[in-house]
């Protein structure tokens, strides 16, 4: 069994992203995921599910609700991923 912690709790402030997400994980790896003001636990079984997978996902899923300018998805402790916004440089 694996399980992969992901703090989405940056995203709070878009519309439904949080719980999107929740069925957009649930849906692609098959497994259960359970969510807590946005720090999301993932246990599943399934073949080929790991951390790599999980942040290629949580990156699809950040592209297709047009947040991949202002969300990136980083590597924590082990077996975690976070969602964090992303550091915008101003010219002046």
């Amino acid at each position: 069994m694996v399980e992969i912690k992901v703090d989405a709790s940056k995203i709070k402030g878009e519309a439904n992203a949080v719980s999107q997400l929740v069925a957009f994980l649930k849906e692609k790896t098959a497994g259960d995921v359970t969510n807590d003001g946005g720090k999301m636990t993932l246990k599943t079984t399934a073949e080929g599910v790991n951390k790599k997978y999980v942040r290629v996902l949580l990156k699809k899923f950040l592209h297709h609700q047009e947040l991949k300018e202002t969300y990136r998805v980083i590597g924590g402790e082990e077996d975690t991923l976070a969602i964090s916004e992303r550091k915008i440089y101003e010219e002046d």
